[in-house]
């Protein structure tokens, strides 16, 4: 029973959060020639962890400021629902961390002091987040934290393990992933929309508004969507980077349902969301390995 309910804390249906970003930051290091197989793999576990740490702390700290209630549409909460104590989830949040420290000591041993910069403040903001004195999903600043730290930062640090610089061609993929990572989001503070106007959690889809968030939904889909282009223009890549191209249906027709649909049919949407940054991310992966070596 507390291992299902440890899996059900952790979310690992988000996992995919962590291991696209991991995945492009890596092709962009086979782009430019520098791959490096061990610096991947601890950057991906590290990934991991932060990502479960802060599904952990998400867990915890909205159940204490009262976001998650018995009313609440998305899939149940550890603590809400009494399946783990809050002690027990801050004990979980603080070892996920203190494995990616770990994570971080040998890659900053490989890669030098820039990896502890960027630990730290990936596992600061995991945990501010929800928590801390200024919770930066309470006030509208979630969206940001996402497109920068699950886009731009996991793509050009996994790329800057390896590489030991940071290429421009990881700035650039890091784009799309860290737009439909942020589209994740969306689509939770959406359905999540009424509940946390009553709980004063003013994420930036309560600010908006129904149609604000869903305009950023089709705004930030359309940007991961149109990224290819980008790539292929002004790092110069083969046609294979347009491989992405083919989530384009999919990305339309979740466009289009998310404009119609709302509470709990937006599980569906959200998971299905998580399953296009996945299989984008994929794609522009192999499509950034066969680019380059095709030149």
């Amino acid at each position: 029973m507390k291992l299902r309910a440890w899996i059900l804390a952790s979310r690992p249906a988000t996992l995919t959060a962590a291991f696209a970003p991991v995945a492009v930051g890596t092709a962009c290091a086979a782009a430019v020639g520098r791959l490096a197989w061990g610096a991947a793999l601890l950057a991906l576990f590290g990934a991991f962890c932060i990502q479960i740490g802060t599904n952990l702390a998400n867990d915890v700290f909205d159940f204490e400021k009262g976001a998650d209630t018995a009313e609440r549409l998305g899939p149940v909460r550890a603590v809400q629902a009494g399946l783990l104590s809050a002690r027990e989830v801050r004990v979980g949040m603080a070892a996920s961390f203190g494995l990616a420290s770990l994570a971080g000591v040998a890659l900053t041993w490989i890669a030098g002091w820039p990896v502890v910069a960027i630990g730290v403040a990936s596992v600061l903001s995991g945990i501010a987040y929800t928590g801390g004195p200024y919770p930066l999903g309470y006030h509208g600043l979630g969206d940001l934290f996402v497109l920068v730290f699950f886009g731009f930062v996991a793509v050009g640090g996994t790329a800057f393990v390896q590489v030991g610089a940071l290429p421009a061609l990881a700035i650039w993929a890091a784009l799309p992933v860290g737009a439909l990572a942020t589209a994740v989001l969306v689509v939770n503070n959406l359905r999540d929309l009424a509940q946390d106007a009553a709980a004063g959690k003013r994420t930036l889809a309560v600010r908006l508004g129904p149609t604000g968030a869903r305009l950023e939904y089709a705004a930030l889909l359309a940007a991961a969507e149109l990224s290819p282009v980008a790539l292929a223009i002004f790092e110069r890549l083969g046609p294979w980077v347009y491989l992405p191209l083919v989530t384009l249906p999919w990305a339309l027709l979740l466009v289009w349902r998310v404009s119609r649909e709302e509470g709990r049919e937006l599980n569906g949407l959200l998971a299905r969301t998580a399953q296009l940054l996945l299989a984008h991310g994929c794609l522009l992966s192999v499509g950034l390995f066969l680019s380059r070596s095709g030149r």
